[in-house]
């Protein structure tokens, strides 16, 4: 379902699709390689326009594709594995400290009785 289909429904939003996160994640290493689409498909021995469609997330490559796109950029499978894996980990929640908020809004924090829970957060 694209975004646009999405719009004004409820309920979470889609996860993007993987080879549109693997697709970025290569162009990402080739552009910081400073290489060309051209460059690297001959080092892996796929067609330039097919690069492009990978990197673009319109195709989906085959195992045997991105082992020789990931050896032509000289990274690990295992490491595009993981900055795609990286990518669909959403954002974590900002971090409150409640002493800070309580300066904020002025609050003295209330006083503490036997029994109370105190939350204690890594």
């Amino acid at each position: 379902m694209s975004d646009m289909a999405y719009r004004g429904r409820r309920g979470p939003r889609p996860q993007p699709l993987l080879r549109t996160l693997v697709g970025e994640v290569l162009r990402r290493n080739r552009l910081a390689q400073r290489r060309t689409l051209a460059d690297v498909a001959g080092d892996a021995c796929v067609s330039v326009p097919y690069l492009s469609e990978v990197e673009r997330g319109r195709k989906e490559p085959s195992s045997e594709v991105l082992a020789a796109v990931c050896a032509a950029l000289q990274i690990e499978l295992s490491d595009l594995l993981a900055e795609v894996g990286r990518e669909l980990v959403p954002e974590p929640a900002p971090i409150l400290r409640l002493d800070a908020a309580r300066r904020r809004h002025n609050a003295a924090p209330p006083a503490r009785r036997s029994g109370d829970v105190v939350l204690l957060a890594a």
